[in-house]
C-alpha cells in the first residue's frame, strides 16, 4: 500500500516498513511501531520553541519522540532525530491520557511537539491532540510539512499552531533529505492558514540561498503579508561547512530586504541583534522586545506598556497576534526546554570523542545513562568548571573503559593550567575581561565556562555580578556597558562575529570603552575552542596569550596539531572545523554499529 502519512509515499508491502523505518504495513494499513515514547517531556515558554505571534509567554508541555520522515544535512536535532535507538532505555512510556494530565499538573497551557518531526510519530500526536482539545488545552507543532492531504486534514481540526520548515523552492534542496519536491509544503501552509490553523513558517539562512530565502518571502506574501517569518542564521554542525555560515550582519542585512515583501520577519542564532522584536508593520512602533535563547530560541523580555488585544498603542493598527500575553514568566532550566538539549547531548559525544570513543552505540549509552538519571542538570552545572568537568570526564571514561586515555587527557590539560597558574604571581593588575557571544550587547551569563577561563588565565570576569538571568546570557545596555568599562573584550568562538563587524557595531551603538580605544578586542582562533569539547583547553591557552603577551607565549595552533594528534589520532585542519561541539571536524565520522 501506499502510506498516506507523508508526501514521500512510500510504497509498503505487507509486513514491511516505510523508509522512515517508522510505520508497518500490517493488514493494509500502516500502523505506528513506537507509540507512546518521548526523549523529552518537559515545560517550555512560547518563544522558545520558537512561535512568536502565538500565546507569547505561554508556557507548553514539550514532548519529543525520536526518528524523522527526512534525512537533511547538518540538522540541528541529528542527535534525536538519527542517533538515539528507538528502543533506548531513556525513552518514557506515557499514554496519551497521563501526557494530557502532566500538561494539567504542570499549569501548561499547551502541548507542542518539538525537535523530531511530528510526521515520525503521527498517531501518537494525533491521538494527544484529540484529547487536548477536551481537556481545554492548546496544540501545536514544529515540523518539515510534508503531510499528504490526508493526514493534514486528520490532524488540523485539533491543531492552534504550527511551525512549518521550508528548506526552500527547490526540489533538488528536497530530493537531498529524501523527499522529492518543496510543493507539498508550500500547499500545506496555505491550506493550515486557511482553516484557521496559526502559522509560521522557519528557513535556514546559508551564505548561498539570499535569493531564494527572498523568493520564498514573496511566495509567502501571496498567502498573506502576515505570516511571520523566522529566518534561522546557519549553524554548521555535523558534516556541513563552515564557509555556509553568515555572519550576524550579513543575516541583518538580508533581514530588512526580507521586510520589503512581509510584515513580520525574525532573526534567531543571532545573539545581541534587534532583529528578533516585533514592530508595528504601519507606525514602527516597537511592540515586543526579544532575545537570543539559545539555539533556534528567543525569550520575551519586555512588552510595550499600552499594549492590549493586539492592538498597536500608538496607531491603533490590529495585529496578528493570537492570544494575550501570559503574566507569569516560565524560565527553562539548563538543558531543557528546546533545542539545547542537542547541544548538552553533543558536548557528551564531544567528550566522549577526545576520549576514544568510536562507536556510536557506545555514545547512545552514555546519553541514556545521563537522560535517565537526572544527568543533563548535573552536566549542566559540571561543565563550568575545571575540577567538576574533570569528575565528569572520568565518569564517561567509566561508563566506556577508556579511563587509561581519560589520565592521559586530564594529565594534558593540568600541565597547561599549572603553566599558565605558576605565571600569576608575577601579574601587577589584572585586566578586566567581558565576555559576549555575537554582538556587543550580549553579556554571558556570569557561572559559564568562558568566564571561569578568564580568571584561570589572569583575568577579572566583569560579567561576574551582573544579573543575566538568559541562556547563554542576555543582552545588557550601552550605559551599563560603559559603565563596566572593561579592558578587554573576548567573543565566543561558538556564535562569534568578525572583528570588522564587531568593531563597526561598537561604532553604531555609541559604546566607548577601553578595550575598544586600545584595540583589544579578540576571537578565538578556531571554532568552539572556548566551550563544549575539551578542546576549551586550546581556548585557555589562547585567553592568556592575549591578556598577558609578555608573560605567555603559547603556540596555540601548534598545540592543536598535538591535541587533534594525541586525542583524535586525526590531523587539525582548520578548514574543516564548525560549530559542532561533538565533531573535532566536518569529516569526523562514528562507527554505526
Amino acid at each position: 500500500m501506499i502510506c498516506p502519512i507523508c508526501e514521500r509515499r512510500c510504497h509498503v508491502e505487507e509486513k514491511g516498513i516505510g523508509m522512515c523505518g517508522r510505520y508497518e504495513c500490517q493488514d493494509h494499513a500502516m500502523i505506528e511501531r513506537f507509540p507512546n515514547a518521548y526523549l523529552v517531556v518537559a515545560p517550555i515558554s512560547a518563544e522558545t520553541m520558537p512561535v512568536l505571534h502565538f500565546h507569547p509567554r505561554a508556557k507548553f508541555l514539550q514532548i519529543s519522540t525520536t526518528g524523522c520522515n527526512f534525512d537533511c544535512l547538518g540538522c540541528i536535532s541529528t542527535v534525536v532525530a538519527k542517533e538515539m535507538n528507538v528502543q533506548s532505555p531513556a525513552l518514557k512510556k506515557l499514554s496519551p491520557m497521563q501526557i494530557i494530565n502532566k500538561a494539567l499538573e504542570q499549569a501548561c497551557d499547551g502541548i507542542v511537539f518539538l525537535m523530531n518531526d511530528p510526521l515520525a510519530s503521527f498517531y501518537t500526536f494525533l491521538e494527544i491532540c484529540t484529547l487536548a482539545k477536551k481537556h481545554g488545552l492548546l496544540t501545536g507543532c514544529s515540523t518539515n510539512g510534508y503531510f499528504t492531504q490526508k493526514s493534514l486534514a486528520l490532524l488540523s481540526p485539533y491543531l492552534d499552531f504550527v511551525n512549518i520548515g521550508l528548506k526552500g523552492l527547490c526540489n533538488d534542496v528536497y530530493r537531498s533529505c529524501g523527499a522529492s519536491s518543496y510543493k507539498p509544503v508550500l500547499r500545506n501552509i496555505e491550506l493550515f492558514h486557511h482553516q484557521g490553523v496559526h502559522v509560521e513558517v522557519a528557513c535556514i539562512h546559508k551564505t548561498d540561498n539570499e535569493e531564494e530565502l527572498l523568493k520564498i518571502a514573496q511566495t509567502l506574501a501571496n498567502i498573506s503579508k502576515e505570516i511571520p517569518l523566522q529566518i534561522m542564521r546557519f549553524i554548521p554542525i555535523e558534516d556541513a561547512s563552515i564557509t555556509l555560515e553568515p555572519s550576524i550582519l550579513a543575516s541583518e542585512t538580508l533581514y530588512k530586504k526580507l521586510l520589503s515583501h512581509l510584515d513580520y520577519v525574525y532573526l534567531f542564532n543571532s545573539p545581541g541583534t534587534e532583529s528578533l522584536n516585533t514592530h508595528c508593520p504601519k507606525c514602527g512602533a516597537l511592540i515586543f522586545e526579544r532575545d537570543f535563547y539559545g539555539p533556534m530560541g528567543a525569550k520575551l523580555r519586555a512588552i510595550h506598556p499600552n499594549y492590549h488585544k493586539h492592538t498597536c498603542p500608538n496607531c491603533h493598527h490590529i495585529l496578528p497576534i493570537k492570544g494575550e500575553p501570559a503574566e507569569k514568566i516560565f524560565n527553562e532550566d539548563g538543558f531543557e526546554g528546546g533545542y539545547p538539549l542537542t547541544r548538552a547531548l553533543e558536548i557528551v559525544e564531544g567528550t566522549l570523542a577526545t576520549l576514544g570513543v568510536k562507536k556510536q552505540k557506545d555514545v547512545t549509552a552514555c546519553w541514556e545513562k545521563l537522560l535517565q538519571n537526572d544527568g543533563l542538570r548535573r552536566l549542566h552545572v559540571n561543565i563550568q568548571n575545571f575540577d567538576d568537568y574533570a569528575n565528569t570526564i572520568k565518569y564517561l571514561a567509566n561508563l566506556t573503559h577508556k579511563e587509561t586515555l581519560a589520565q592521559k587527557l586530564l594529565a594534558y590539560m593540568r600541565e597547561k593550567i599549572a603553566i599558565i597558574t605558576q605565571e600569576l604571581p608575577k601579574i601587577d593588575v589584572k585586566p578586566r575581561v567581558y565576555y559576549v557571544m555575537g554582538k556587543p550587547l550580549f553579556a554571558l551569563e556570569e557561572e559559564r565556562l568562558e568566564n571561569q577561563l578568564v580568571e584561570m588565565a589572569g583575568g577579572i570576569s566583569v560579567n561576574k555580578g551582573l544579573d543575566l538571568q538568559g541562556r547563554p546570557g542576555k543582552k545588557i545596555s550601552v550605559e551599563m556597558l560603559n559603565a563596566l568599562n572593561p579592558d578587554i573584550i573576548f567573543i565566543s568562538s561558538f556564535l562569534d562575529c568578525p572583528l570588522d563587524e564587531f568593531y563597526m557595531y561598537c561604532e553604531k551603538q555609541g559604546i566607548v570603552v577601553e578595550a575598544l580605544k586600545q584595540k583589544r578586542i579578540y576571537t578565538h582562533l578556531a571554532p568552539c575552542f572556548d566551550f563544549g569539547s575539551p578542546r576549551w583547553i586550546l581556548g585557555l591557552m589562547h585567553i592568556a596569550n592575549m591578556l598577558h603577551p609578555t608573560l605567555y607565549h603559547f603556540d596555540v595552533l601548534e598545540e592543536a596539531k598535538v591535541f587533534y594528534r594525541l586525542f583524535y589520532e586525526s590531523t587539525f585542519s582548520l578548514p574543516t572545523l564548525n560549530r559542532s561541539f561533538a565533531k573535532p571536524s566536518q569529516y569526523h565520522t562514528m562507527v554505526q554499529i
